[in-house]
């Protein structure tokens, strides 16, 4: 009876040492990418940092004092990440017309020039959720990336994040050129009310104007296109004052005077 209770207890045990030896040459696996690729490793703590000084940021249980400072870390996070972002996909540094055109390209200097815009202004919540749904995308596609690289690529959790990312990754895309885009008039009236430099808007029009012009990430043309049509179809409404519809097209005008040509779609 003893000898069957220790077979018993044997296999009933083994299961769990599978487990654990699974878990640990899992862990083993990651580690060795991480280190075989430094760069990556730091993104993703730049990256996991942006997310977590967001959530402290508007939870703030270290108080208002805490609360900036995790708002300005969230910013540096980002533009440490689009700085190393840089780094990776330009060819060294050259002082010539060529490199410079070729650094104003890339979205991740935008993303640069975007935390150095509200780094030195007082906060707007609103600035944040841009930077820290990047980051949060970019977190969920590189843990499915370790999630292959130790063999879990199959598990109903990597399947969850896989389905996630291909369900939701487009409308968070479009969330973050809408907020984008109204971050403008938020500027204009934090101009006014002494909140921030007189040149914010018009750094801040660089930035909007890169992003419409992006090879990458055709949201922000979607999104001005789509708000140029529901304003249209608004005012064509019966019953909308001439006077709102004429302000409003005059508004449109406007605004596509400002916009730059978009580039040719590129893919890299």
């Amino acid at each position: 009876l003893s000898v069957e209770k220790q077979k018993t207890m044997s296999s009933s045990s083994s299961p769990q040492a599978s487990n654990g030896a699974s878990n640990g040459q899992g862990m083993k696996l990651a580690l060795k990418h991480l280190t075989d690729n430094p760069s990556d490793a730091i993104l993703m703590l730049t990256r996991l940092s942006t997310v977590l000084f967001t959530v402290l940021y508007l939870i703030p249980i270290f108080g208002s004092l805490s609360q900036y400072s995790c708002y300005q870390k969230v910013l540096v996070a980002n533009a440490a990440t689009s700085a190393l972002r840089l780094h990776q996909r330009l060819p060294s540094f050259q002082l010539n017309r060529n490199f410079i055109a070729l650094l104003l390209l890339e979205d991740s200097a935008h993303y640069l020039l975007y935390s150095i815009i509200f780094l030195f202004n007082a906060p707007i919540t609103l600035v944040l959720l841009p930077v820290s749904l990047f980051a949060f995308l970019h977190l969920l596609s590189y843990t499915i990336v370790l999630l292959d690289k130790i063999g879990r690529r199959q598990t109903p959790f990597a399947t969850r994040l896989v389905q996630f990312v291909e369900t939701y990754q487009a409308s968070i895309l479009q969330m973050v050129a809408l907020t984008e885009i109204f971050l403008m008039p938020i500027i204009i009236f934090s101009v006014l009310a002494g909140m921030s430099s007189l040149v914010t808007p018009f750094i801040y029009y660089r930035f909007i104007s890169s992003r419409y012009a992006s090879r990458r990430n055709p949201y922000t043309r979607q999104m001005f296109h789509n708000l140029r049509l529901n304003a249209q179809a608004l005012v064509y409404k019966p019953g909308v004052p001439q006077f709102v519809r004429t302000t409003v097209f005059r508004m449109i005008e406007f605004i596509s005077r400002l916009a730059p040509p978009a580039s040719a779609t590129h893919s890299s």
